[in-house]
This record gives structure tokens, C-alpha cells and sequence, in this order.
């Protein structure tokens, strides 16, 4: 039965809330548990179970049996569709609940989780569940004395390694295709954020999933994560998350089976606003790039590479708009900047503030810190001006609201800084020079550059990055449902 916000912010307060291992024949433990607090103001509002290598195991080889029998990959497309279609529908219900979820266990302004958040994933179930029956296979050229056939098949057990920035949304852009394709999934969510995960796992049973294809282990990363990298009998694992974690991944791979690793990692994005740009139109797109989510967000436009000429009156403008961004408790539906997810990220978040007075940049607006809110971990939006590449804030990703500003006197120089970085994930320009705009686009080295506007695309177009911030595939698009698959060749001779 669906149950309102105000029912999970209740449920909150009297610590009510649970989220734990979803394996056929799992009894939930007292032993073994972890305490989760809310970003909010740091209070207790339930526990979860802590998952280790011997739950990972049970989930994989439920996984595996499941996948084996053919209970679920065995299915035809069109019953795998509208298994996901049912889903679907239960998670659209869900809606108020799964919001208040993640609003409370990522701390994320309950406005953009009921108005983003949740349509986007339950658009991203839809879309998959629609593309099921409507990808095909190939017949290679051959002459008369032959027939080759070229197939596609679900690759086995994916492990799906969740972040903690959008919870329900990135639960859906792993286990929508990954399912979709017909494999059997083990879900392991960010100990911060499992709440969401859990609920949405149980909605995927009574729509019809089987328990086997869709299992879900929580816990610490340094568990039961390496655990899941680790094991065997899993055939690729999708990460999204550090770049440090990252790179675990890559080793626990190599040092075991050797399964598929896809990457979708760290980044710094540049925004690179040009003289003609339109700066009325672009404003709120600046804003939004940076600031978005508390800035928590991977393909942040947090480095502001900005013409020369026009650099102190976009500023101004965007310290105008900023005044329509509320720093507050993210319950509250006219707030826009909620906490940071935990005060280990917090600390990060305000070194870079004073590391970055300390270098000599100016601070041109925010700074401050709200700690009369809740847990006193709310920064409010910040921008730094005169950052110069040599700086930390410049070249390393803070993943809170803090935007550097760097400006150019000519085209080769701004493609010049948007490239100075290890990081290549996404990138925006700004101009009307739609020759210059496409000149640019294909100089950034990003997996996405978007064009007078922030954007990531849509569920049609893949999602990943260049360089350090990720390889292996893409979420998003048919990408995504490929490469959850193996390609096999069948070569008849006649």
C-alpha cells in the first residue's frame, strides 16, 4: 500500500526505517547491523544490515541458479516486458514514498525527488521495458555454402555497485537494462543510501520479478563491494562512483575472474561560456550545472571558463539568480540546497573553501556555512573568482557547491582549460556561433557536451566519460541494454 511523505518523514523520526538483504530465504539479523543516520540533522532513523562475503555468496549463487533455470531469462520478450511495465506501475503508486525515502537518506530537497528524481526513474523502467522486443539480431553476408547468424544473449550474473547521489535513479539506469536483457541482478547499494533500493527491489517481486533475478545485499563498499568484485561467479560488475573505488574494481578483476568491469567515475566539468553567448538565457543553466543537487553530482559544471570581456557581468548575473536558491531542510518543498550526504563529505567540501581562500582566489559570492541548519552540514552555493589551473579547486572534483571561474581570451586557450583535466565526463559551451560550437564540441575530450544548455541528454543517449572518468561501457540508451549482453556468432555450413 503506497504510504505519503509525511508517513516516511514519521517513520524517520521514531527510527523506524530499515533497508537489508533481499535473498531467497534471508531472515533479517540483529547481528550485523549498521546504525543510518539522515543527513538532515543527523539523527537516527533505522539501521541496515551489514552484508559481508558470505551474504554476497548467497546472493550470487541465487543468482546464478535463478539465471540457470531459465526463470527469468528463459522468459520471452514480451513477458519480460510486461513484467517491467508492472514495475513501472507500482513504482509510479510509490512515487510520494520512494521521494521521501531518498530525500531523508541523501538529505536531497524532496522537490526534485518527487519532480526529477522519480520520473526519471520510472521513465528509465518504461523505456527499457519497451526496447525488450525491439532489439534484433544479425545475418552476416555469406555466400551460398553458409549461413552466420549473429546473437545476442544476456551475459549471466551483473553485479550492479550503486552510488549514493541519486539513489533511486541509478538503481534504475543498471537494473532496468541489465534486467531487460534477461541476466540475473545483485544489487549493491551505498551504505549511506539503501532505502530506496530496498523498497523498489520488493515492488520489483510483487511485479513480478523473480526473487533469484534481482537480489540485493547491503552494506559497507569495503565489504560487502569487494566482496561482489571479488566473487567468481559474477559476470560483470557496473560501478558508478570514485574514481578511486574505481580503480578497486579494476583490481578485483584482474586478481579474480576477470569479469567485465564498466566505469562510470569521477568528474570536473567545464562550462565554457563565450563573448556572443546569450547571458539572460544561459543563466539558469550555469547555475543548475553547478549547483544542482548540492553539486553531488558527477557531471557538475563546476569549473566556469568564461570570456574575458563579459566574465564580471555574467557573474553578476548569477548572483542574481542565486537568490531563488533556498539553503534549507530539504523536507521543506521551497528548499534547493539541502545537506551534505555526511560530515566526512562536509569537511572535503569546506577544505576546498578555505583552501582555496588561502591560494588567493576571490570569493565572489557564498562562503558561508549554515550550521544553525539541522546537522550543520549545509554549505550554500559558493563561487570562487580568478581560479587559476594550478589550483586545487581547479583541477580536483569537490562534489559540493563550490564553482571555480577561469577565464580566456580566445578559443584555442578555453578549449585548452576545459581539456586540463583527468577527468572527461561531461562539458557544456555556450555561444551562437554555431560553427564555432561544433568546432568545439568535437575538441572536448567528454562523453557529453551540450550546447547552450546543461544537460546529460535523455534515457536515449548513452552516459559515460573520457579519460579517468570511466571506460566499459555506458549507461543509458541501447548502449547500456548491449552491454549487458554477449555477442556470440553461429556459423551454419551447408
Amino acid at each position: 500500500m503506497p504510504i505519503s511523505t509525511d508517513q516516511v518523514f514519521a517513520q524517520a523520526r521514531e527510527a523506524r526505517l530499515f533497508a537489508g538483504h533481499l535473498i531467497p530465504g534471508h531472515r533479517p539479523s540483529q547481528a550485523g547491523r549498521l546504525e543510518n543516520r539522515t543527513p538532515i540533522d543527523d539523527t537516527p532513523i533505522g539501521w541496515i544490515e551489514a552484508g559481508n562475503a558470505e551474504d554476497v555468496d548467497k546472493a550470487v549463487r541465487a543468482a546464478r541458479a535463478s539465471f540457470e533455470s531459465g526463470e527469468w531469462s528463459g522468459l520471452s520478450p514480451a513477458q519480460r516486458k510486461a513484467v517491467l511495465l508492472r514495475w513501472a506501475d507500482l513504482l509510479e503508486a510509490h512515487t510520494e514514498e520512494l521521494a521521501a525515502l531518498d530525500c531523508i537518506d541523501a538529505g536531497k530537497p524532496i522537490t526534485e525527488c518527487l519532480n526529477t528524481d522519480m520520473p526519471a526513474t520510472i521513465d528509465t523502467f518504461r523505456w527499457y521495458a519497451e526496447a525488450i522486443d525491439k532489439v534484433f539480431g544479425k545475418i552476416s553476408p555469406t555466400g551460398s555454402d553458409a549461413l552466420g547468424l549473429i546473437v545476442k544473449e544476456p551475459i549471466g550474473v551483473v553485479g550492479a555497485v550503486l552510488p549514493w547521489n541519486f539513489p533511486a535513479q541509478m538503481y534504475a539506469w543498471k537494473v532496468a537494462p541489465a534486467l531487460a536483457a534477461g541476466n540475473a541482478v545483485v544489487v549493491k547499494p551505498a551504505e549511506l543510501t539503501s532505502l530506496s533500493a530496498y523498497r523498489m527491489t520488493q515492488l520489483a517481486y510483487e511485479a513480478g520479478v523473480p526473487e533469484g533475478a534481482l537480489t540485493l545485499v547491503t552494506g559497507l563498499g569495503e565489504e560487502a563491494g569487494e566482496a561482489l568484485g571479488r566473487h567468481m561467479d559474477v559476470d560483470i560488475v557496473s560501478f558508478t562512483g570514485s574514481t578511486e573505488v574505481g580503480r578497486l574494481f579494476l583490481r578485483y578483476s584482474a586478481e579474480s575472474n576477470l569479469k567485465e568491469i564498466v566505469l562510470e567515475c569521477g568528474g570536473k566539468s567545464p562550462q565554457v561560456v563565450f563573448e556572443d553567448a546569450d547571458l539572460d538565457g544561459i543563466t539558469p543553466h550555469i547555475l543548475a550545472a553547478a549547483f544542482w543537487n548540492m553539486s553531488e553530482n558527477c557531471s557538475c559544471g563546476s569549473r566556469l571558463i568564461v570570456h574575458a570581456s563579459i566574465k564580471d557581468r555574467l557573474l553578476e548575473q548569477l548572483r542574481a539568480g542565486l537568490a531563488d536558491w533556498k539553503v534549507g531542510l530539504p523536507t521543506d518543498p521551497a528548499t534547493s540546497i539541502g545537506p551534505m550526504v555526511e560530515k566526512a563529505h562536509f569537511d572535503k567540501v569546506k577544505s576546498f573553501i578555505d583552501d582555496t581562500l588561502e591560494a588567493g582566489a576571490r570569493l565572489a559570492h557564498g562562503g558561508k556555512i549554515h550550521d544553525e541548519l539541522g546537522s550543520g552540514w549545509y554549505v550554500e552555493p559558493t563561487i570562487f573568482d580568478g581560479v587559476t589551473p594550478d589550483m586545487r579547486l581547479f583541477r580536483n572534483e569537490v562534489f559540493g557547491p563550490v564553482l571555480a571561474v577561469t577565464t580566456f581570451e580566445d578559443e584555442q586557450e578555453a578549449v585548452r582549460l576545459a581539456n586540463d583535466s583527468v577527468y572527461g565526463l561531461a562539458a557544456s559551451i555556450y555561444t551562437q556561433n554555431l560553427k564555432r560550437a561544433q568546432r568545439v564540441s568535437s575538441a572536448l575530450r567528454a562523453g557529453t557536451v551540450s550546447v547552450n544548455g546543461f544537460s546529460e541528454g535523455d534515457i536515449t543517449t548513452p552516459f559515460g566519460g573520457y579519460k579517468q572518468s570511466g571506460f566499459g561501457g555506458r549507461d543509458n540508451g541501447l548502449e547500456a541494454f548491449d552491454q549487458y549482453q554477449q555477442t556470440k556468432t553461429i556459423w551454419y555450413v551447408n
